[in-house]
């Protein structure tokens, strides 16, 4: 069988589809994978690093935009639609499944066209537009959290979670790769696959801060992703402060790095959260507040609710609060024991196995058709 996955632009989009893409192979090997996404998103970077081809379709963001931008969204679309059908006709897609963005509109559009199965996957409490304007073209949607089922028509909606990569769970029983054989503990700060600027500048301020503190100076190492442009600025800065800091543009194996930290400061994006959740990490969220209809916020409140997170929002955000924070969470490690519980009662780890399951029903139920 041969499966489309429209996703892309960011890492929030992107990873719930290598995480499918990843179990239909487990499931059947011999099922063809192929994405569909742009030029402008993270996928040419990260699908080659995880194996997986990528054809690039003509299509553009059209949320919180000027009028201009809007207007040129919808004016490419119609080369994103012909872009579509000309790819999904050639690979013989046996289904599509999109993941959100705007990445997806011409390719579930195509797909409906021409009668091929299709599927959205929403991961955030609050839906994304593009979603809730294709839902009725879809036959299934698969939602992470139960409050955004009743944005979707009942028959239709199955609440599975986040599909995961199983790197983050099958793991779990082996000893972590972080400082567990030093005694060191171990802060994983990062904002997404672009990294966060805010964050960044937060922690610059902060780290100093918090390292005047000889106790955590001398327990707790830090790995920071920045982003590719704040990476040299960051790192200039720790070093001028003679800090040690393992500072990284980009976290490849996000896997490893989650599982060998004891807290994380981070975004709050669905993708994220059910990562931290299966890992069983406590957690300082930081949502992004430009987020449209306010979807980290929201999922950052699942975890702040359940004992799990700390949450700064970001027009709070200084770098001292910040270590503030960071300095009492490390120096009341019953906290993080506590919030680690909490954390990982609210994992699941089998969300992408029902999503493959049920899409490969869907497969059948076509061909019997």
């Amino acid at each position: 069988m041969t499966i489309i996955i429209a996703a892309g632009g960011t890492g929030g989009h992107l990873y719930p589809g290598v995480a499918l893409a990843k179990e239909f192979l487990r499931t059947d090997p011999s099922t063809t994978i192929r994405f569909m996404g742009t030029r402008r998103g993270i996928e040419g970077k990260v699908l080659p690093h995880e194996g997986f081809a990528l054809d690039y379709i003509t299509a553009l963001p059209l949320m919180g935009l000027s009028l201009r931008q809007r207007l040129a969204a919808l004016l490419s679309l119609p080369m994103g639609l012909w872009q579509s059908v000309r790819l999904l006709r050639r690979y013989r897609a046996d289904l599509v499944l999109a993941i959100g963005g705007y990445t997806t509109p011409p390719v579930v559009l195509a797909a409906y066209l021409l009668r091929i199965p299709r599927v959205i996957v929403e991961p955030n409490a609050y839906p994304g537009m593009a979603n809730k304007m294709l839902a009725p073209l879809a036959i299934r949607v698969f939602v992470a959290f139960e409050t955004a089922a009743r944005f979707f028509k009942p028959p239709k909606v199955r609440a599975f979670g986040v599909p995961i990569r199983r790197e983050f769970f099958e793991s779990l029983g082996r000893a972590p790769s972080g400082n567990g054989h030093t005694g060191r503990k171990t802060l994983l700060v990062f904002g997404g696959s672009g990294g966060a600027h805010a964050i960044n500048l937060a922690m610059m301020e902060a780290l100093p801060m918090l390292f005047r503190d000889a106790g955590v100076r001398a327990q707790v190492s830090v790995i920071h992703q920045t982003g590719q442009h704040d990476f040299e600025r960051v790192k200039a800065c720790y070093a001028s402060a003679g800090i040690k800091v393992d500072v990284r543009p980009f976290l490849f194996d996000m896997p490893t790095a989650l599982r060998g930290a004891d807290l994380v400061v981070c975004r709050s994006g669905a993708m994220t959260l059910a990562e931290l959740t299966v890992c069983g990490k406590p957690s300082v969220l930081i949502p992004f507040p430009s987020a449209i209809y306010q979807h980290q916020a929201r999922n950052a409140d699942v975890l702040k609710k359940s004992g799990a997170a700390l949450v700064i929002p970001q027009g709070e955000l200084t770098g001292e609060k910040l270590a503030d924070v960071i300095g009492s969470l490390f120096r009341e490690p019953h906290r993080l024991v506590q919030m680690s519980e909490r954390s990982r009662a609210l994992a699941r780890t089998d969300s992408a196995q029902a999503i493959v399951r049920e899409c490969v029903q869907l497969i059948k139920g076509k061909a019997r058709g």
